[in-house]
């Protein structure tokens, strides 16, 4: 008989006991530098084991196939109903792994995974301070898989030059052999050299990782989108099964040794398993039909043990499935394909019906939680192993927690792995809500929620949880402000590894005979710059035309501000009514490089932000 799971005698302290001796973490104003701009410009109780019982009855990996492919079953009740009548399975740590060589700061053995190097590297408070601090150097690079003009740039030592391609990549075994299950019904026989399967090497450092040059799935980029969102999806699993199996090994070493050693069993950092709340894992995205995509994805993804039931999984669909019977446009909610039922040909370009043709609701949160055989949607998040939110949503909980201290956002407190996906359109929606919710992650609890304090790793207690957090940042471009939040609100004690780009530019794109004139005025600072832009365009460009008498077709055409996506510029561009003497004028400064880059080319966009010459003529 299994050895029953015991309850420690919590320790009646006060709520601040959480913080005591420990120094405030001070919040500092966000700063966009030039290293930003470019890169050559300078309230639930829980056990014990913090899960619940029906969570942690241990198995193994040897079973038969029969088990292994069982029928799904769909609850919709909701209650926390589940079939007990089918064993546990699950697979322990004893499993062969892939040894990722981390930075020198963080060195195991062979036999260790990457989640337990990782998180069990006691961090010296020198190097907290250096942290603070510190001036990321990019001190390798590899070139990127499919991308023949971008390679990947990372701190610290090169771990993907010792990758065994024809491992398990670190995953547990059952995930593993799933994925590669899945891989093949979809027509995939070569997952060892997969996108996927690349990705997920990145994702396994447990570096941040920022990769701004992602094809969406709106922009014909659907392969791409799903191989990098199956990595993600896959690393999160892998995170939180290994974090399960690791608390429930150490419940069961407490159950049999208890009575024989209760006074020096929790002595010492074998049991610090815990953090302050039970979440791990929040994946940030900006409307319901993306989440829609990422949950469906992730259920799909995850062995059939562990979802003999999907609960409330009715409801999902209907709070998150597409409604818009008003263009009356059916769309695939995994795969992001569009298919527009009307017999008129819709206005809008195929991009924006293939984002917005969907639910776009952008204030949306939801927990979701995995038992021994279910998955748990709409579990309470306290109770939740993950949460799939939009910054909007955790935004506005922020400021109601501020208003009731009761309706705290403590669930936040101990995230180990953060996902922002589609970061472009977060971007465009409002980046200073994301960068908000970044400063309440990783604090201390106002609240101790019923955890085990004699379970929490003490890095928790010494809040240094924001430099273990992993952040992964994906998006189809990057801007001053996504690089400001990845240089300065991701401290990864790891290190970073980002996506560096050689762009060719949009302008063959350009049909008919226009000559391109564009001005560089000059500008102090991020802040002074959108000031610098008016004043030149009111001193330099607008007079010239204040006075024209001409009213025929547009034949003069001013860019008053690169746009973001360099898709758009020659679709405006193009619009010019054909004529000899046809002309655009655009206005950037040095600040501009990112969007420059993307339609010149970096060659000349380096060469137009560094020449003497402020004026510079294309035809």
């Amino acid at each position: 008989m299994p050895a029953p799971c015991l309850r420690l005698k919590r320790h009646k302290r006060p709520n601040k006991s959480l913080a005591d001796g420990k120094q405030k973490q001070k919040k500092r104003p966000r700063k966009i530098a030039k290293s930003d701009l470019g890169e050559d410009v300078a309230g639930n109780s829980q056990s014990l084991s913090m899960f619940d019982e029906d969570s942690v009855e241990e198995g193994n990996d040897n079973e038969s196939d029969l088990q292994e492919h069982r029928t799904v079953g769909i609850v919709n009740g909701d209650g926390d109903s589940e079939s007990e009548d089918i064993q546990e399975v699950f697979d322990t740590d004893q499993e062969q792994e892939l040894d990722v060589k981390a930075q020198t700061v963080a060195k195991a053995p062979v036999s260790r995974s990457s989640f337990h190097s990782h998180l069990e590297y006691k961090l010296p408070e020198t190097e907290v301070e250096d942290l603070l601090k510190k001036k990321w150097k990019y001190q390798w690079d590899v070139p990127a898989f499919g991308m023949p003009d971008c390679k990947w740039v990372g701190t610290g030592e090169c771990f993907l030059e010792v990758a065994n391609i024809n491992s398990d990549c670190g995953l547990k075994q059952r995930l593993y052999k799933h994925w590669l299950d899945v891989c093949r019904a979809s027509g995939s026989n070569d997952f060892h050299s997969s996108p996927q399967r690349f990705f997920f090497s990145l994702c396994n450092s447990y570096r941040d990782i920022l990769h701004c040059n992602k094809k969406p799935f709106y922009r014909k980029g659907l392969k791409e989108d799903l191989a990098i969102m199956d990595a993600y999806i896959m690393h999160c699993l892998n995170h939180i099964f290994r974090t399960r199996d690791l608390v429930t090994k150490n419940d069961s070493k407490l159950g049999k040794h208890w009575e024989n050693a209760k006074d020096n069993l929790l002595s010492g950092d074998e049991f610090l398993d815990h953090g302050f709340t039970r979440p791990k894992v929040l994946i940030l995205l900006p409307f319901r039909s993306i989440a829609n995509r990422a949950v469906n994805r992730l259920i799909q993804l995850t062995p059939g043990a562990y979802k003999v039931n999907v609960e409330h999984m009715s409801r999902f669909s209907d709070e998150f499935g597409n409604h818009d019977d008003e263009d009356n446009v059916n769309t695939n909610e995994l795969t992001g394909s569009v298919k527009n039922s009307n017999s008129q040909k819709s206005s809008k370009p195929p991009d924006h019906q293939a984002l917005f043709d969907g639910n776009v609701d952008d204030k949306f949160m939801i927990g979701i939680k995995f038992t021994r055989k279910s998955i748990k949607l709409f579990s309470d998040f306290y109770s939740s192993d993950l949460i799939v939110a939009s910054p909007l949503a955790l935004l506005k909980k922020i400021e109601e927690s501020k208003r009731d201290k009761e309706k705290n956002v403590d669930y936040l407190s101990s995230i180990e792995v953060l996902i922002i996906d589609h970061a472009d359109v977060i971007a465009m929606q409002n980046w200073a809500f994301l960068t908000s919710v970044l400063e309440k992650l990783n604090c201390i609890p106002s609240k101790q929620h019923g955890t085990d304090i004699m379970r929490i790793r003490k890095w928790y207690l010494d809040g240094h949880a924001r430099f273990y957090r992993q952040t992964i940042v994906l998006g189809g471009y990057a801007n001053p402000d996504i690089n400001a939040s990845f240089n300065r609100q991701c401290v990864n004690y790891q290190g970073k590894v980002k996506l560096i780009c050689q762009y060719k530019g949009v302008l063959p794109k350009v049909s008919g005979q226009v000559r391109q004139i564009y001005q560089r005025f000059d500008a102090d600072s991020v802040a002074e710059a959108d000031n610098a832009r008016l004043d030149y365009f009111v001193q330099k460009v607008f007079p010239k035309i204040k006075d024209s008498d001409e009213i025929g077709g547009v034949r003069n055409l001013i860019i008053y501000s690169l746009p973001e996506r360099k898709e758009f510029f020659p679709e405006v561009v193009n619009m010019l009514e054909g004529a000899d003497d046809m002309t655009c004028t655009v206005l950037f400064s040095q600040f501009d490089q990112l969007q420059l880059e993307r339609i010149v080319g970096t060659t000349s966009a380096r060469r137009m932000i560094t020449s003497e010459k402020g004026v510079f003529v294309l035809c």
